[in-house]
């Protein structure tokens, strides 16, 4: 099976799982907002943010539920309400829309915070408690965001991707830094790899639960995946005993 067969796979999956849901407009939202003076913004969002604003959550929906080939821009400025020209008062092509949809519904937004408030006297207990926290924020999320990631990885071979990652790979390195911070010895290990085997734990949680919880003898077993996943990843796979080097 190759890769791009996969995504296309996990794609139409995930098509199907959020399929019948309808996303409201954002320029709805904002008008109920605005008729009651009591919970009116203290700065008003100035029309283009808010045109800005509906098209991107138009794209989003477009490209959930009909994918990113099968969003036209004509359909992205019907949803918003827009004229064909209007669209491109804002964004000059289709993919500089998908790269705005996938920066604003991109889950670092919700994993930052978690990166500094984590706590924990140990290093254990420190990536258990981020790990947890990171869990209940973006388990869930997965039919949202992982659409968008294949289309990254598919058709933009994770350009967009590899800028996000610039915006919260500061913050991302800090964290990993608080390892050294805390009890508990660590192997000599660089951060940077510590850091990239931490993101692809929690990526590869979500993807294969996608796929394993449809399969029978595995959506069935009485296990804590994700406990274990972590557990793993601060242990490894081999007994304390048997961690010695080889000659």
């Amino acid at each position: 099976m190759n890769f791009t067969f996969f995504c296309n796979l996990v794609f139409s999956i995930l098509t199907i799982q959020i399929s019948g849901i309808e996303y409201e407009r954002t320029t709805v939202h904002f008008c109920e907002h605005m008729k009651n003076p009591e919970i009116r913004d203290e700065k008003a969002v100035s029309k283009g943010e808010q045109t800005r604003a509906a098209i991107v959550e138009s794209a989003y929906a477009l490209f959930l539920a009909k994918g990113y080939h099968g969003t036209s821009m004509r359909q992205i400025a019907e949803r918003a309400g827009l004229a064909l020209g209007g669209i491109y008062n804002h964004f000059a092509s289709k993919e500089e829309i998908f790269a705005a949809v996938f920066d604003t519904h991109h889950p670092y937004h919700r994993v930052l915070p978690i990166f500094e408030d984590a706590h924990g006297e140990t290093v254990k207990a420190f990536v258990h408690d981020a790990a947890r926290r990171i869990e209940k924020e973006v388990v869930g999320f997965e039919t949202k965001i992982l659409p968008l990631m294949f289309v990254e990885l598919v058709e933009f071979q994770g350009q967009h991707m590899a800028q996000l990652v610039q915006t919260f790979l500061p913050k991302a390195i800090g964290f990993v830094q608080r390892f050294t911070e805390r009890r508990g010895k660590l192997r000599s290990t660089p951060l940077p790899i510590m850091l990239r085997m931490l993101i692809s734990m929690f990526v590869g949680y979500l993807m294969t639960g996608i796929v394993l919880r449809q399969v029978p003898g595995f959506n069935n077993l009485s296990v804590d995946w994700f406990d274990g996943m972590v557990d793993i990843y601060l242990h490894g796979i081999l007994d304390e005993s048997d961690r010695a080097p080889e000659a």
